[in-house]
């Protein structure tokens, strides 16, 4: 009984399986169960240990007492101890349901005698400093729930596997971990001619646009496709820049350090699909939608020319060339590596941080175990990095 899986004995009592409802009422106060087991089975032993001492004295005398402590010893131990026990840890719910058919009764006729005898035992404890009301606790954190996933093998399949311990480790991921950075944010400008922001109405990619002045950080709110396709419907003369404004939707903002659990959270009581990324002084640091959350979760689900993973490429030999910009976080997914996430958030982050200086083309490294080739720098970040699968052998051409 106390090795019984306590998760699907709880789904067998909601499915009012009859034996996992008495077993589950028994351990609900595992203390009484045990002292009932054991009256009954020292009970028992201390019985067939007086009629078996009785018969031997009386067939062999005094030897009788050595035979009936050897004999006795022997038989208790493997038919009714090592034997059944194996048993039943290694089939504890056909073991314990039909068990449960017993001790039910009997804890109803012996209970006076168990409360006594838990009484004595609880003081006892009590005296030593221990708390039994604190003894059951069922409750796992989300490590243990990790465990429980990993090892569900094949009764869970793979993907949704993966998919679980996604949603685990939400807490630990933050938006920041998954933005677009800033330099790669795809918005109108309104200082821009008009003919060129109606030929990026036309050719947009994405289902909503930022509206800003200049640079991002004067933005003015978001568009949706909806909207830019009835404003191309307008005559020209219609179409301005104040109806931009009026069609546009209000900026949501986002702490850089929010969790991504949170942030789920956030964009459902707000019904929203997008925000920007702002550090502790205001600034703009990027762009993450619903879309990016839940690929954390699924993977991803789109094929759009903004996919990251455009940013990776394989080549025959093995190595692939990584585009500076991409992040830490889609390249071990992607390509199933562990570079560290604990740190900066993109590859050229990561690299900078190493080296301490902006590279020189050319310039080689191994870094958390991979070994990588600076291809192209451009003004002051690395444009492109060829790196080989860990362990393996490149040539180094300088440090």
């Amino acid at each position: 009984m106390m090795s019984l899986n306590r998760y699907r004995l709880k789904n067998l009592v909601k499915k009012k399986n009859r034996g996992a409802i008495l077993t589950q009422n028994l351990l609900e106060r595992p203390e009484r169960l045990i002292g009932l087991i054991l009256i009954g089975n020292n009970f028992v032993n201390l019985l067939a240990a007086s009629i078996a001492t009785a018969i031997c004295v009386r067939i062999w005398g005094d030897y009788g007492l050595v035979i009936s402590t050897l004999g006795l010893t022997f038989i208790v131990l493997v038919f009714a101890e090592v034997t059944p026990k194996t048993l039943a840890a290694l089939h504890p719910e056909k073991v314990a349901f039909k068990a449960a058919y017993i001790l039910a009764p009997l804890y109803k006729i012996f209970f006076i005698l168990v409360i006594g005898l838990n009484s004595i035992t609880n003081g006892l404890l009590k005296l030593i400093g221990v708390d039994v009301s604190q003894g059951n606790n069922d409750r796992l954190n989300s490590e243990e729930l990790k465990i429980i996933v990993n090892e569900a093998g094949g009764m869970i399949p793979k993907r949704h596997q993966t998919m679980l311990l996604s949603v685990l480790d939400l807490e630990k991921v933050t938006v920041e971990d998954i933005m677009i950075p800033r330099n790669e944010v795809i918005g109108i400008d309104l200082e821009n001619p008009m003919d060129e922001i109606i030929h990026q109405m036309k050719n947009a990619s994405h289902t909503r646009l930022p509206l800003y002045r200049d640079e991002i950080e004067n933005i003015e709110g978001f568009i949706h496709a909806r909207q830019m396709i009835k404003l191309l419907s307008l005559d020209e003369d219609e179409l301005t820049k104040d109806t931009f404004l009026k069609a546009m939707n209000k900026v949501y903002f986002i702490p850089e350090g929010t969790p991504l659990n949170t942030q789920l959270l956030n964009f459902q009581r707000k019904k929203l699909r997008i925000g920007l990324v702002v550090d502790e002084y205001g600034d703009i640091q990027g762009l993450v939608t619903l879309e990016d959350i839940l690929e954390e979760i699924v993977g991803e689900f789109t094929t759009d020319i903004a996919d990251s993973s455009k940013d990776i490429q394989s080549e025959k030999d093995g190595s692939v060339i990584i585009d500076g910009s991409a992040t830490i976080r889609e390249i071990n997914r992607t390509l199933e590596w562990q570079l560290p996430t604990d740190g900066p958030k993109t590859l050229n982050g990561l690299i900078v941080e190493y080296i301490e200086a902006i590279p020189q083309p050319g310039t080689g490294m191994r870094l958390a175990g991979y070994p990588m080739e600076i291809l192209q720098t451009k003004s002051n970040r690395v444009k492109s990095v060829k790196v080989w699968p860990e362990h393996y052998k490149a040539p180094i051409i300088n440090t």
